[in-house]
Protein backbone atom coordinates (compact mmCIF):
# COMPACT_ATOMS: atom_id res chain seq x y z
CA UNK A 1 0.00 0.00 0.00
CA UNK A 2 1.14 3.50 -1.01
CA UNK A 3 2.17 5.38 2.61
CA UNK A 4 1.20 9.15 0.97
CA UNK A 5 4.09 12.04 0.70
CA UNK A 6 1.91 14.45 -1.48
CA UNK A 7 -0.64 17.73 -0.74
CA UNK A 8 -3.84 17.32 -2.45
CA UNK A 9 -6.31 19.93 -3.15
CA UNK A 10 -9.59 19.13 -0.69
CA UNK A 11 -12.35 17.51 -2.96
CA UNK A 12 -9.92 17.71 -6.10
CA UNK A 13 -10.15 14.48 -8.51
CA UNK A 14 -6.52 13.77 -6.90
CA UNK A 15 -8.19 13.58 -3.67
CA UNK A 16 -10.47 11.51 -4.32
CA UNK A 17 -8.72 9.14 -6.18
CA UNK A 18 -6.21 8.58 -3.02
CA UNK A 19 -9.69 7.44 -1.08
CA UNK A 20 -9.86 10.14 1.62
CA UNK A 21 -11.40 8.56 4.58
CA UNK A 22 -14.38 9.72 6.18
CA UNK A 23 -14.64 12.30 9.62
CA UNK A 24 -16.77 10.25 11.71
CA UNK A 25 -18.32 11.73 15.15
CA UNK A 26 -16.37 11.16 17.91
CA UNK A 27 -18.22 12.52 21.25
CA UNK A 28 -15.84 14.28 22.34
CA UNK A 29 -15.62 17.90 23.23
CA UNK A 30 -12.78 19.49 21.46
CA UNK A 31 -10.09 21.33 22.85
CA UNK A 32 -9.12 25.03 23.55
CA UNK A 33 -6.54 24.12 20.54
CA UNK A 34 -8.49 22.79 18.00
CA UNK A 35 -9.19 24.86 14.89
CA UNK A 36 -12.42 25.86 14.40
CA UNK A 37 -14.60 23.99 11.93
CA UNK A 38 -13.41 20.41 12.89
CA UNK A 39 -14.21 17.56 15.00
CA UNK A 40 -11.96 16.02 17.11
CA UNK A 41 -10.81 12.77 15.43
CA UNK A 42 -8.53 11.13 17.93
CA UNK A 43 -8.72 7.62 16.37
CA UNK A 44 -6.82 9.52 13.29
CA UNK A 45 -3.94 10.62 15.28
CA UNK A 46 -0.18 10.01 14.53
CA UNK A 47 2.35 7.54 16.09
CA UNK A 48 5.77 7.14 15.75
CA UNK A 49 6.39 4.01 13.31
CA UNK A 50 10.09 3.66 14.36
CA UNK A 51 12.00 5.75 11.52
CA UNK A 52 14.10 8.99 11.23
CA UNK A 53 12.64 12.32 12.07
CA UNK A 54 14.92 15.20 11.70
CA UNK A 55 14.34 17.80 14.97
CA UNK A 56 16.97 20.35 13.90
CA UNK A 57 15.61 21.10 10.14
CA UNK A 58 17.47 22.84 7.41
CA UNK A 59 15.82 23.65 4.10
CA UNK A 60 16.90 25.38 1.31
CA UNK A 61 14.78 27.07 -1.80
CA UNK A 62 15.85 26.84 -5.35
CA UNK A 63 13.88 28.49 -7.92
CA UNK A 64 13.90 26.31 -11.05
CA UNK A 65 13.80 27.86 -14.72
CA UNK A 66 15.64 30.73 -14.50
CA UNK A 67 15.49 33.91 -13.90
CA UNK A 68 12.95 35.14 -16.32
CA UNK A 69 10.39 33.13 -14.90
CA UNK A 70 10.03 34.43 -11.70
CA UNK A 71 9.54 37.63 -10.38
CA UNK A 72 11.66 39.19 -7.78
CA UNK A 73 8.70 39.91 -5.83
CA UNK A 74 7.35 36.58 -5.58
CA UNK A 75 10.64 35.14 -4.94
CA UNK A 76 11.09 37.87 -1.32
CA UNK A 77 7.49 37.06 -0.43
CA UNK A 78 8.40 33.10 -0.66
CA UNK A 79 11.37 33.50 1.22
CA UNK A 80 10.12 35.83 4.09
CA UNK A 81 7.30 33.96 4.94
CA UNK A 82 8.59 30.14 5.01
CA UNK A 83 10.95 31.59 7.03
CA UNK A 84 9.40 33.30 9.22
CA UNK A 85 6.37 30.43 9.27
CA UNK A 86 9.78 27.70 10.61
CA UNK A 87 10.41 29.83 13.49
CA UNK A 88 7.28 31.38 14.79
CA UNK A 89 6.83 30.05 18.11
CA UNK A 90 3.26 28.54 18.02
CA UNK A 91 3.46 27.41 14.23
CA UNK A 92 6.24 25.42 15.36
CA UNK A 93 4.56 24.25 18.78
CA UNK A 94 2.57 22.06 16.56
CA UNK A 95 5.59 20.63 15.23
CA UNK A 96 7.54 20.39 18.50
CA UNK A 97 5.02 17.78 20.23
CA UNK A 98 6.05 14.71 17.84
CA UNK A 99 9.82 15.32 19.18
CA UNK A 100 11.31 14.40 22.69
CA UNK A 101 13.29 17.72 22.90
CA UNK A 102 13.57 21.27 21.02
CA UNK A 103 13.20 21.59 17.56
CA UNK A 104 15.07 24.22 15.45
CA UNK A 105 14.28 25.44 11.82
CA UNK A 106 17.15 26.88 9.77
CA UNK A 107 16.35 28.81 6.00
CA UNK A 108 19.91 28.91 4.02
CA UNK A 109 20.27 31.29 0.99
CA UNK A 110 17.60 30.79 -1.60
CA UNK A 111 19.03 30.94 -5.00
CA UNK A 112 17.39 30.80 -8.69
CA UNK A 113 18.39 28.08 -10.82
CA UNK A 114 19.16 28.95 -14.39
CA UNK A 115 18.27 25.38 -16.08
CA UNK A 116 15.25 25.04 -17.93
CA UNK A 117 12.72 22.77 -16.71
CA UNK A 118 10.30 21.12 -19.24
CA UNK A 119 6.61 21.66 -19.42
CA UNK A 120 5.38 19.15 -16.81
CA UNK A 121 8.12 17.62 -14.79
CA UNK A 122 7.35 13.51 -13.40
CA UNK A 123 8.81 11.95 -10.22
CA UNK A 124 12.06 11.02 -12.53
CA UNK A 125 12.21 14.73 -13.12
CA UNK A 126 12.06 15.64 -10.05
CA UNK A 127 14.49 13.01 -8.44
CA UNK A 128 16.52 14.31 -11.27
CA UNK A 129 16.51 17.98 -10.41
CA UNK A 130 17.20 17.21 -6.57
CA UNK A 131 19.75 15.28 -7.55
CA UNK A 132 21.61 18.33 -9.48
CA UNK A 133 20.76 20.66 -7.14
CA UNK A 134 23.00 18.70 -4.34
CA UNK A 135 25.83 18.24 -6.96
CA UNK A 136 25.35 22.22 -7.65
CA UNK A 137 25.77 22.71 -3.90
CA UNK A 138 22.48 23.58 -2.74
CA UNK A 139 23.27 22.59 0.95
CA UNK A 140 26.64 23.67 0.89
CA UNK A 141 28.00 22.08 3.94
CA UNK A 142 24.79 21.17 5.75
CA UNK A 143 24.96 17.69 6.23
CA UNK A 144 21.92 16.02 3.91
CA UNK A 145 20.63 14.03 6.78
CA UNK A 146 18.65 16.97 8.44
CA UNK A 147 18.07 19.26 5.13
CA UNK A 148 15.41 19.48 2.39
CA UNK A 149 16.05 20.90 -1.11
CA UNK A 150 12.90 22.85 -1.66
CA UNK A 151 12.68 22.68 -5.93
CA UNK A 152 10.05 25.84 -6.48
CA UNK A 153 8.29 25.20 -10.28
CA UNK A 154 7.62 28.17 -12.17
CA UNK A 155 4.14 29.00 -13.52
CA UNK A 156 2.88 26.94 -15.78
CA UNK A 157 4.34 23.70 -15.04
CA UNK A 158 2.66 20.85 -14.31
CA UNK A 159 3.61 18.40 -11.98
CA UNK A 160 2.63 14.52 -12.61
CA UNK A 161 2.80 11.94 -9.54
CA UNK A 162 3.53 9.33 -12.39
CA UNK A 163 7.09 8.79 -13.97
CA UNK A 164 7.88 10.53 -17.52
CA UNK A 165 7.24 8.69 -20.81
CA UNK A 166 9.53 6.16 -21.83
CA UNK A 167 11.24 6.05 -18.36
CA UNK A 168 13.57 2.98 -17.72
CA UNK A 169 14.55 2.17 -14.33
CA UNK A 170 18.21 2.07 -13.52
CA UNK A 171 19.94 -1.27 -13.26
CA UNK A 172 19.21 -3.16 -9.97
CA UNK A 173 15.97 -0.37 -9.12
CA UNK A 174 13.76 -1.75 -11.35
CA UNK A 175 11.64 -3.94 -7.92
CA UNK A 176 11.78 -0.89 -6.73
CA UNK A 177 10.23 1.28 -9.22
CA UNK A 178 7.75 -1.28 -9.32
CA UNK A 179 6.50 -0.83 -6.30
CA UNK A 180 6.61 2.70 -6.39
CA UNK A 181 4.62 2.97 -9.65
CA UNK A 182 2.02 1.01 -8.41
CA UNK A 183 1.14 3.72 -5.96
CA UNK A 184 0.73 6.17 -8.45
CA UNK A 185 -2.56 7.92 -7.71
CA UNK A 186 -4.66 7.13 -10.68
CA UNK A 187 -7.57 9.47 -11.92
CA UNK A 188 -8.75 6.06 -13.98
CA UNK A 189 -6.52 3.16 -15.26
CA UNK A 190 -4.98 5.72 -18.14
CA UNK A 191 -4.31 9.06 -16.04
CA UNK A 192 -1.92 9.72 -13.03
CA UNK A 193 -2.75 12.38 -10.93
CA UNK A 194 -1.27 15.93 -11.20
CA UNK A 195 -1.11 19.78 -10.85
CA UNK A 196 -4.36 20.45 -13.24
CA UNK A 197 -6.24 17.73 -11.34
CA UNK A 198 -5.61 18.83 -7.71
CA UNK A 199 -2.07 17.87 -7.05
CA UNK A 200 -0.16 20.37 -5.29
CA UNK A 201 3.16 18.79 -4.41
CA UNK A 202 5.13 16.21 -2.68
CA UNK A 203 8.25 15.08 -0.95
CA UNK A 204 10.72 12.27 -1.32
CA UNK A 205 14.32 11.13 -1.54
CA UNK A 206 17.51 10.36 -3.61
CA UNK A 207 20.33 7.84 -3.04
CA UNK A 208 22.82 9.54 -4.87
CA UNK A 209 25.77 7.65 -3.43
CA UNK A 210 25.89 4.83 -1.07
CA UNK A 211 25.31 6.34 2.46
CA UNK A 212 23.87 9.78 1.21
CA UNK A 213 20.33 10.06 1.07
CA UNK A 214 18.98 13.62 -0.65
CA UNK A 215 15.79 14.95 0.51
CA UNK A 216 13.73 17.46 -1.51
CA UNK A 217 10.36 18.83 -1.59
CA UNK A 218 8.26 19.95 -4.98
CA UNK A 219 5.64 22.22 -5.56
CA UNK A 220 4.13 23.60 -8.56
CA UNK A 221 3.15 27.66 -8.77
CA UNK A 222 -0.35 27.37 -8.13
CA UNK A 223 -2.82 29.80 -9.83
CA UNK A 224 -6.03 29.20 -11.63
CA UNK A 225 -6.55 25.30 -12.72
CA UNK A 226 -3.44 24.19 -11.93
CA UNK A 227 -2.23 23.30 -8.35
CA UNK A 228 -4.19 24.41 -5.39
CA UNK A 229 -5.77 27.87 -5.70
CA UNK A 230 -6.51 28.63 -1.82
CA UNK A 231 -5.10 31.93 -1.46
CA UNK A 232 -5.74 35.39 -3.14
CA UNK A 233 -1.86 35.38 -4.79
CA UNK A 234 -0.39 32.22 -6.05
CA UNK A 235 3.16 33.07 -3.92
CA UNK A 236 1.29 32.72 -1.03
CA UNK A 237 -0.45 29.27 -2.52
CA UNK A 238 3.44 28.48 -2.66
CA UNK A 239 4.51 29.18 0.62
CA UNK A 240 1.43 26.88 1.87
CA UNK A 241 2.17 23.78 -0.14
CA UNK A 242 5.93 23.96 0.61
CA UNK A 243 4.73 24.33 4.53
CA UNK A 244 2.72 21.05 4.56
CA UNK A 245 5.90 19.21 2.61
CA UNK A 246 8.49 20.75 4.64
CA UNK A 247 6.66 19.53 8.18
CA UNK A 248 5.66 16.13 6.23
CA UNK A 249 9.62 15.78 5.21
CA UNK A 250 10.72 16.42 9.13
CA UNK A 251 7.83 13.93 10.81
CA UNK A 252 8.41 11.81 8.04
CA UNK A 253 11.44 12.05 5.47
CA UNK A 254 11.81 8.34 4.22
CA UNK A 255 8.37 7.78 3.06
CA UNK A 256 10.00 7.39 -0.69
CA UNK A 257 11.80 4.42 0.53
CA UNK A 258 8.97 3.05 2.32
CA UNK A 259 6.90 2.75 -1.06
CA UNK A 260 10.21 1.45 -2.33
CA UNK A 261 10.85 -1.11 -0.26
CA UNK A 262 7.04 -1.72 1.48
CA UNK A 263 9.23 -1.28 4.90
CA UNK A 264 7.21 0.15 7.23
CA UNK A 265 9.42 0.86 10.16
CA UNK A 266 10.89 3.15 8.30
CA UNK A 267 8.14 5.65 8.46
CA UNK A 268 8.15 8.23 11.03
CA UNK A 269 4.87 9.84 12.29
CA UNK A 270 2.20 8.60 10.49
CA UNK A 271 -1.42 8.26 11.26
CA UNK A 272 -2.22 5.44 13.19
CA UNK A 273 -4.68 4.44 10.57
CA UNK A 274 -3.28 4.75 7.56
CA UNK A 275 -5.06 8.07 6.60
CA UNK A 276 -1.33 10.08 5.90
CA UNK A 277 0.87 12.30 7.17
CA UNK A 278 1.03 15.10 9.46
CA UNK A 279 -0.05 17.59 6.63
CA UNK A 280 -2.16 15.10 4.89
CA UNK A 281 -5.17 14.54 8.03
CA UNK A 282 -5.96 18.24 7.88
CA UNK A 283 -7.00 17.56 4.21
CA UNK A 284 -9.02 14.58 5.00
CA UNK A 285 -10.79 16.39 7.84
CA UNK A 286 -11.66 19.36 6.36
CA UNK A 287 -14.56 17.75 4.38
CA UNK A 288 -13.51 19.82 0.90
CA UNK A 289 -13.06 23.14 1.92
CA UNK A 290 -10.05 25.12 1.12
CA UNK A 291 -10.53 28.37 3.66
CA UNK A 292 -10.33 25.71 6.58
CA UNK A 293 -7.39 24.41 6.58
CA UNK A 294 -5.59 26.79 4.36
CA UNK A 295 -5.39 30.15 6.33
CA UNK A 296 -3.35 32.94 6.60
CA UNK A 297 -2.19 33.14 10.44
CA UNK A 298 -0.96 35.54 12.61
CA UNK A 299 2.83 35.88 13.67
CA UNK A 300 3.34 35.11 17.97
CA UNK A 301 5.94 37.96 17.45
CA UNK A 302 3.24 40.13 16.08
CA UNK A 303 4.75 40.49 12.89
CA UNK A 304 2.27 40.26 10.44
CA UNK A 305 0.56 37.12 8.86
CA UNK A 306 1.73 33.86 6.96
CA UNK A 307 -0.34 31.85 4.90
CA UNK A 308 -0.10 28.40 5.39
CA UNK A 309 -1.64 24.62 5.31
CA UNK A 310 -2.73 23.96 9.53
CA UNK A 311 -1.05 20.86 10.36
CA UNK A 312 -2.23 18.08 12.55
CA UNK A 313 -1.81 17.78 16.73
CA UNK A 314 -2.11 15.34 18.75
CA UNK A 315 -2.81 17.29 21.50
CA UNK A 316 -5.85 18.54 20.03
CA UNK A 317 -7.28 15.08 17.91
CA UNK A 318 -6.90 17.67 14.81
CA UNK A 319 -5.34 20.52 12.66
CA UNK A 320 -4.31 23.47 15.13
CA UNK A 321 -2.87 26.80 15.18
CA UNK A 322 -1.13 26.16 17.94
Amino acid sequence: MRRLNVVLAPGSAAHRAAKPPAVQPSGEAPSANLAPGFQPQPGWNLAAQGGTTIPDLVFVNRYVGGAGKWAAADVANIDRALGAAFNDAALQGVIAQYFPGPITSTMLPSAIHEAPVPATVYKDTAEQLATQLHAAGALGATDPARSVINIMLPAGVVLSDEVSPGFAAPAGAEHAWERRRAGTIKLDPDDAADSEHGLGGYHGSVHVEAGVEIYYAVGVYSEGSNGIAAFDEPWKNVVATFYHELNEARTDPDVEDVNATGNDHLLGWYSQKGQGEIGDLPINACGGDLKLVFQEVALADGTGTVPIQLMWSNLADGPAKA
